[in-house]
């Protein structure tokens, strides 16, 4: 998978490694290229890309539980799917509750957190002590967010300040990371892979390359 015209760090080789080996199924539907991945260690995850644009619209995770088990899906990229169990029960959620989300665009890793009606001026953003995890807070004190980027993570890749943006609409605050040119050239690399799987639109099948 890996090509000298995009060259990449251990880490990024193991990760690329990672999906190579892993088996794949896709799947052409709604728009979307869908690929399931299964690695060596029981693991799976989901990614779905528009094929007009070839940006990365989910990514979900399923590990092995404690016990040996599938475990839950967790959504990494995308729309949290959340069992309406609260519905179920004649219990509805405050619609007015900010609601977290990430979706990325080609250049930049993008979060989204609805329902905040506050202006620009409130926000601020900054980096934990070990520059892996992103502080969103707010000067009136009424939102407190602390996450990763998982992709950096993957690849070892610490974060920096000065590449956070922040930007707030409709009531929305809109959180961007410049991706660095290690996420850029992998991701370019597994494009040109994902071009070359055998795809149906009628089922799963083998995505190995042609």
């Amino acid at each position: 998978m890996e090509n000298p015209q995009y060259p990449i760090n251990n880490m990024a080789s193991t990760w690329l490694e990672k999906l190579k080996e892993a088996q794949k199924t896709c799947l052409v539907q709604d728009g979307r290229r869908k690929i399931h991945f299964t690695f060596k260690d029981g693991a799976e995850m989901t990614e779905e890309y528009d094929l007009q644009t070839s940006e990365l619209v989910v990514r979900r995770w399923r590990r092995q539980g404690q016990l040996g088990g599938a475990g839950k899906w967790e959504t990494e990229v995308g729309e949290e799917v959340v069992p309406r169990r609260m519905e179920m029960e004649g219990m509805v959620e405050s619609s007015s509750n900010p609601i977290f989300t990430r979706k990325d665009i080609k250049s930049k890793f993008q979060w989204r957190v609805r329902n905040l009606p506050y202006p620009i001026e409130i926000y601020s953003a900054s980096l934990d002590e070990s520059s892996t995890q992103v502080i969103i807070r707010t000067s009136n004190k009424k939102y407190y967010k602390k996450f990763t980027i998982p992709d950096m993570e993957r690849l070892g890749l610490k974060l920096s300040a000065d590449q956070i943006h922040l930007a707030h609409a409709n009531n929305t605050l809109i959180i961007s990371y410049q991706k660095p040119k290690e996420i850029l050239d992998i991701e370019k690399q597994l494009q040109e892979e994902f071009k070359k799987m055998k795809a149906t639109s009628d089922g799963d099948m083998d995505c190995r390359p042609s």
